[in-house]
């Protein structure tokens, strides 16, 4: 099996994915109790994470245990840190640790956010598949999931799924 990397993510329908301030909390009207809109399934699927210092910070700020620690994670940084169990902090060349974990044999790759790696690996051409969740709210303002500067990208829409929480699933694939 071709290692694939993937991008799960939710946004707001006007395309953010926090507010200003790093706010995730619009994300809670979708909650629902033994709902998890095929993240478990998902994630079953992969055994590497790639996310940002930035996202990784929030998550445990939140008073969670980071949620990947089975999964080989890194961490992209400009600052070196020791390892932590599996978490690795990586300051090297995003294409290369793309190139790398593709090279070994394993199940995909999750790209876990935020804003600014999604930018870099598409600036590459690096995220194979995309797996979006449209939050039923308009936020007005915040970090964008998609910046300028990006090149032009034609997907395929492979699927749509909609909930009864108001949130709609689109995968696309290149």
């Amino acid at each position: 099996m071709e290692r694939k990397v993937i991008l799960y993510i939710a946004m707001s329908l006007d395309g953010y994915i926090a507010k200003p301030d790093d706010d995730l909390g619009f994300l809670s009207i979708v909650e629902k109790e033994g709902e998890d809109y095929g993240y478990a399934d998902f994630v079953s699927t992969v055994d590497a994470v790639i996310l940002g210092r930035r996202t990784y910070d929030k998550v445990l700020s939140m008073g969670f245990d980071f949620p990947h620690s089975d999964k080989d994670a890194y961490i992209i940084t400009r600052t070196p840190r020791e390892p932590i169990g599996s978490v690795k902090f990586y300051t090297g060349s995003l294409p290369a640790l793309v190139a790398n974990l593709k090279a070994k044999q394993g199940k995909h790759i999750f790209v876990d956010g935020g804003a600014a790696i999604v930018h870099e690996l598409l600036k590459h051409d690096l995220i194979d598949e995309f797996y979006i969740s449209i939050i039923p709210i308009l936020l007005g303002e915040g970090i964008s999931l998609f910046k300028n500067g990006r090149p032009e990208l034609k997907l395929k829409l492979m699927s749509t799924k909609q909930f009864d929480t108001g949130l709609a699933q689109l995968h696309y694939v290149k």
